[in-house]
């Protein structure tokens, strides 16, 4: 298992940018593909983007295609999700979560989550 923890969250424009950190703990950091979820009150917890354990592939949902980026660098332990041309409708917690496999949208195939970041959009 891997120890996470997201930082970046907070209160931002319609229009602006934030950038999500999520730093990992442990050596094998390498073996996992990483995954940013979203959990908005009211609604279900949903998919956002995940990137390969080596950075190769990415997927995203096709809401923040376009908008996000997701990236890692193994050597720090780390995850970011860049968030640009923000809106109100991405108001949400942010969640980051390991998964010992390939790329899947489904919540189910992430073992390993860190605490969230709250991410406001005001209109």
């Amino acid at each position: 298992q891997v120890q996470l923890a997201e930082s970046g969250g907070g209160l931002v424009q319609a229009g602006g940018s934030l950038r999500l950190s999520c730093a990992a703990s442990g050596r094998t950091f390498n073996r996992y593909t990483m995954g940013w979820f979203r959990h908005a009150p009211g609604k279900e917890r949903e998919f956002v983007a995940a990137i390969s354990q080596s950075g190769g592939s990415t997927d995203y949902i096709d809401f923040v295609k376009g908008r996000f980026t997701i990236s890692r660098d193994n050597r720090k332990n780390t995850v970011w999700l860049q968030m640009n041309s923000l809106k109100p409708e991405d108001t949400a917690v942010y969640y980051c979560a390991a998964s010992p496999g390939a790329i899947f949208q489904s919540d189910r195939w992430y073992h390993d989550w860190g605490q969230g970041t709250q991410v406001i959009v005001s209109s």
